[in-house]
């Protein structure tokens, strides 16, 4: 008696790669009103969140583009540190203020550079 073989059909549907921009397509802001596509967008909406303060996600999302992010990381955990309840006050008063004192550190360098300059010209 001959056997039969049962064959069976697989009825998977081959799957398709799909290319990251298709993945992330749908990512959104919660809120709908854009998109990420940026690193320092990103950084931005993150702060903004950390610091509970999404009404003005898009000034963290300019300084996140614009300023040091060294400057930023140092406000933004000195904020974190003090467990503040205006956190986003708190995180901008922090910015002017280590802003200041760069700006002073650095004209009393360019300063002391021009006198130096200034002493060398008066001796030769």
């Amino acid at each position: 008696m001959g056997s039969k073989q049962k064959t069976r059909k697989t009825s998977r549907k081959k799957e398709k790669f799909h290319s990251l921009g298709e993945l992330f397509g749908d990512f959104k802001i919660s809120e709908g009103e854009g998109y990420i596509t940026q690193e320092f967008q990103d950084y931005g909406y993150r702060l903004a969140l950390e610091l509970d303060d999404l009404k003005h996600k898009s000034l963290y999302i300019k300084m996140a583009k614009q300023e040091d992010r060294a400057l930023l990381e140092r406000a933004r955990s000195f904020v974190i540190d003090v467990q503040a309840k205006n956190k986003g006050a708190l995180f901008m008063w922090k910015m002017k203020q280590m802003k200041e004192e760069r700006r002073k550190k650095n004209s009393s360098e360019e300063g002391e550079s021009k006198t130096q300059e200034e002493n060398k010209n008066t001796l030769f």
